[in-house]
């Protein structure tokens, strides 16, 4: 028996030698199950930085009245190129300075003079005169240079101050965001964990982040330009107070 089951084996792996010689190597299957854990605790938190702006612009404009538009745009000129000389001692340079409006319109006189044709009713208006306006944005930095491109402006002939807005520059902007989204992610993780250990859940790794960055309005505020014209000795005093970045991120973490 011994001798037939010792022939049993070696007639096996004789066969199997030949098998794999002429067919190849017997192939093995090895069935693996990949499972995704879809249960994720999130946790937000809130950052934001204030500081004191670093650039404003302001707007300022110059019209004019003259009899005829000739007039009236030699009037405007005159005091633009006054401004654009000015504010470039002042250390400004032509990209800091921009046109954003720049209007014709005619005068028309209060006394309305009955018209020939016997069907029209009322009667038509006479040009009396013309009227242009030329506006300008003015970029300010640093942002101490404002009260004094404003006194500059209005003694050259700028008789329109629209307001002044003061805001980050791109570089302060970075940092400030930089800032807010270091604190707000610190915020969250602080949060998580207490949530987690009160509610008895262990954090696993951090999967996912969506943040929210809230970009700050410009502060805008009015320059009076009446009171100058009375007193043009009166230096102009606008102050930029603080503003602020704030991010908010949500943190999603998986558990186990």
């Amino acid at each position: 028996m011994r001798e037939s089951w010792v022939g049993t084996i070696i007639v096996f792996f004789i066969v199997l030698f030949v098998y794999t010689k002429l067919a190849g190597p017997i192939p093995f299957f090895i069935n693996s199950v990949n499972t995704t854990k879809t249960d994720l605790f999130s946790s937000s938190g809130e950052g934001k930085v204030t500081a004191v702006p670093d650039q404003a612009t302001v707007t300022v404009g110059i019209t004019q009245q003259s009899q005829t538009v000739a007039e009236a745009k030699n009037k405007v000129n005159q005091a633009t190129d006054s401004i654009i000389k000015d504010l470039k001692k002042l250390g400004l340079v032509d990209k800091d300075i921009k046109t954003t409006d720049y209007s014709v319109n005619p005068n028309y006189s209060n006394q309305i003079e009955p018209m020939a044709a016997p069907m029209m009713v009322g009667g038509q208006q006479n040009i009396t005169g013309y009227t242009v306006t030329q506006n300008l944005d003015i970029n300010v930095q640093p942002i101490e240079k404002a009260n004094q491109v404003i006194d500059l402006a209005t003694k050259d002939g700028a008789n329109l101050v629209g307001g002044v807005n003061f805001t980050f520059s791109d570089t302060l902007s970075k940092s400030l965001e930089k800032q807010a989204t270091q604190t707000a992610v610190d915020n969250a993780k602080a949060k998580a964990e207490s949530l987690a250990k009160a509610a008895g859940i262990n954090l696993g790794k951090i999967v996912n982040v969506v943040e929210n960055s809230n970009s700050p309005r410009p502060l805008m505020m009015a320059a009076d330009v009446a009171s100058k014209t009375l007193d043009q000795s009166a230096p102009t005093n606008i102050t930029p107070g603080e503003n602020s970045v704030t991010v908010d991120v949500v943190l999603y973490y998986e558990t186990y």
